[in-house]
């Protein structure tokens, strides 16, 4: 991935693009029949099923997969705008089109001074490694919008905030991405506009926020880090089941609580790193947002009961945001995501039934990918301290702390 500012037209990154693409949407189409499992039943079953729903004013509180926060509704319900399409096919083309919306704002950013199409590059790379899970999800949307409000940090922060909000309103964590930002305008943009979009739908629609119970109450999926205790466990007598519950494959019987419990405290140590880092830190430099943001969603992903395959969209869109600035230190944990991607197309969809099956095969697969957002998670963490909070600014940093930040951008 070239670091050079290029002047000319990107014509192999275009073209790399436009690639992957097509095999993507070959293989969510079924020209190409891609190996395993199904992954576009989600779509034609599932979202189907709430868009029916939905489109009467409600959400649908009678089913438990539900979890998602208001804004979500608005991504299930997109297809409309596709009336000439079926449902299924038209989510598929806005789904490809919010990948292209986040390559082009990558591409277009990493031509301006002090910045890298390297970023365009990861994201290129990185969204076809996850096979065609990526467009028969929503989460690519969500991605979107969280690069999209990243990029404009540096120049817009009211509007940063606006997207940050809304980002969350669709799927919570693009509100991980303030844990960076400086600057008072992007946190009072933020605030007001979650505010007038959570009023708004709980006014409009019944039940809003009754994913919150929905969340509370799930279990360790099989593909999680905890799970790796269960998946050991079960070649030693372990009298656990797996099954499909709250709409992911999970283990239940004897200690699941405990590990998810365990899981949800490793999630509290990761907000208490992250408050800690941002009591210390006192060098905020342009890319510094872009990194804490990357930073912060790989330690609650990893940290997670649950670890989706589309979850690591998510890191790969916030990977690529941070390498758009020349400065970002996230280069190595960003090409561990890159590996874990490549990885997690192994666990699911192509070897998913050895993952389900413990056998040795889905538990080596689930230990280096795992393994692989682990040492990203403390690598990234580790260069974000030394970058921001050590007592010595790194070479070539301005040891100039946020109060005196004129410059800042983020």
């Amino acid at each position: 991935m070239s670091g050079a500012r290029g002047t000319g037209f990107p014509y192999l990154l275009v073209g790399t693009w436009s690639l992957t693409r097509l095999a993507l949407l070959l293989f969510v189409f079924k020209v190409v029949v891609f190996p395993g499992p199904d992954v576009t039943s989600d779509v034609s079953v599932i979202y189907q099923g709430w868009f029916e729903v939905l489109r009467t004013g409600t959400f649908p509180l009678d089913d438990v997969t539900w979890q998602y926060p208001p804004a979500a509704a608005l991504a299930i319900l997109s297809p409309a705008l596709l009336p000439f399409l079926a449902y299924t096919s038209a989510f598929f083309v806005l789904a490809c089109l919010a990948d292209l919306a986040a390559f082009a704002l990558l591409a277009y950013a990493g031509r301006r001074p002090g910045r890298s199409r390297r970023g365009a590059w990861m994201w290129v790379v990185g969204v076809p490694l996850l096979g065609p899970t990526v467009y028969a999800r929503y989460d690519v949307m969500v991605t979107a919008v969280a690069v999209a409000a990243i990029l404009a940090g540096a120049r817009h922060p009211r509007v940063m905030g606006a997207l940050v909000a809304f980002g969350a309103l669709l799927k919570v964590w693009p509100a991980l991405l303030m844990v960076g930002v400086v600057r008072r305008r992007a946190w009072v943009s933020a605030a007001l506009t979650a505010g007038a979009l959570a009023l708004l739908f709980a006014v409009a629609m019944p039940g809003a926020f009754a994913f919150l119970t929905f969340q509370r109450d799930r279990g360790t999926e099989v593909e999680s880090l905890g799970s790796l205790v269960f998946h050991i466990a079960r070649h030693h007598g372990w009298e656990g089941q797996v099954l499909l519950n709250y709409g992911s494959v999970e283990f239940l019987g004897p200690y699941v609580d405990l590990v998810s419990t365990l899981a949800l405290m490793l999630t509290g140590c990761a907000i208490g790193w992250l408050l800690l880092w941002r009591l210390c830190a006192t060098r905020f430099s342009a890319h510094t947002a872009a990194d804490a943001a990357f930073v912060a969603v790989l330690l609650f992903t990893t940290t997670s009961r649950v670890i989706s395959p589309q979850y690591l969209v998510w890191l790969v869109g916030l990977a690529a945001a941070c390498l758009v600035f020349r400065g970002s230190r996230m280069g190595l944990p960003a090409g561990m995501v890159l590996a874990a991607s490549f990885f997690t197309v192994l666990e699911f969809p192509i070897w998913f039934a050895h993952v389900v099956g413990s056998d040795g095969l889905g538990i080596t697969l689930l230990v280096v990918r795992n393994g692989l957002l682990v040492a990203a998670s403390v690598t990234g963490a580790v260069l974000l301290w030394r970058d921001t909070a050590s007592a010595e600014a790194p070479e070539g940093l301005p040891g100039r702390t946020a109060r005196t930040g004129e410059t800042l951008n983020s």
